[in-house]
């Protein structure tokens, strides 16, 4: 499984980060962020930390370290402005560590992530997720999980998990949530304009609401979603046979 996080600041004795946080002690913090990683995350499973591990001085750095190397999962890492040179290198000898990056790319389940430390303006809000480059950022150190509002850029910070990581197939679904939301159907829309189910009044799962004429346009939805697709069972509407969404151009470069 994939999971990401981001700002675990172990070792920052500062109240505006451990209590913030609902803790006592930044002791208390390290140890229950350690815990709770390692209640969801397993040893084989990846991780990726979108920066600011750790904070302090030398004997910090040392302390740091060692927390981090009790960490499940297998690490990948992106730089953050807590990230100074002396800290970066040492991250990288550790044993859990499989890369240290300044940002990473990542293809999941034909979702597009860019992971960065700050958050990074990659998308607009006129296409669907898979036509998208979602960001997934921290830094910020806000409560809310979209950053201001935008539905491609996901906060996955420790504050606004209670100090989780995040499932990567979570934050997808919570995502699709989010366009569902802002891709309200317009009032004076008309059965005739939209196919919908028997009895539906309200919108649905942005995969189910399919106009009749996108599918012959092969701009589906659900095409766009899925790959390929022969129309819901309760639409009489056939896509192209073996016709394949494809997100990127023949050029190599890409749409979102």
């Amino acid at each position: 499984m994939i999971f990401i996080t981001s700002d675990w600041h172990f070792c920052h004795n500062r109240e505006f980060i451990w209590k913030a946080r609902n803790f006592s002690s930044v002791n208390e913090m390290n140890e229950e962020i350690i815990k709770r990683n390692n209640k969801l995350v397993k040893p084989e499973d990846d991780l990726y930390v979108l920066g600011d591990l750790l904070l302090g001085g030398e004997k910090s750095l040392e302390q740091g370290l060692n927390l981090i190397s009790r960490i499940n999962g297998k690490l990948h890492l992106v730089r953050g402005n807590h990230c100074t040179d002396k800290r970066w290198e040492a991250f990288s000898k550790l044993p859990n560590v499989v890369e240290t990056k300044n940002s990473i790319y990542l293809k999941h389940q034909g979702y597009h992530f860019y992971m960065s430390h700050f958050p990074s303006l990659t998308g607009n809000n006129d296409k669907f997720l898979k036509q998208m480059t979602l960001n997934l950022f921290g830094h910020t150190h806000q409560k809310e999980h979209f950053f201001e509002n935008n539905l491609w850029m996901y906060n996955t910070a420790m504050d606004a998990h209670d100090c989780y990581p995040c499932n990567l197939n979570d934050i997808i679904q919570e995502m699709k949530t989010k366009w569902t939301d802002t891709h309200l159907i317009k009032e004076g829309t008309t059965p005739h304009d939209i196919c919908v189910e028997p009895d539906v009044t309200k919108i649905k799962p942005y995969e189910t609401w399919l106009k009749v004429d996108e599918y012959k346009r092969r701009q589906c939805a659900r095409c766009v979603h899925e790959g390929k697709c022969s129309g819901p069972s309760w639409m009489n509407v056939t896509c192209p046979r073996d016709w394949q969404y494809r997100r990127d151009p023949p050029d190599g470069g890409y749409y979102g």
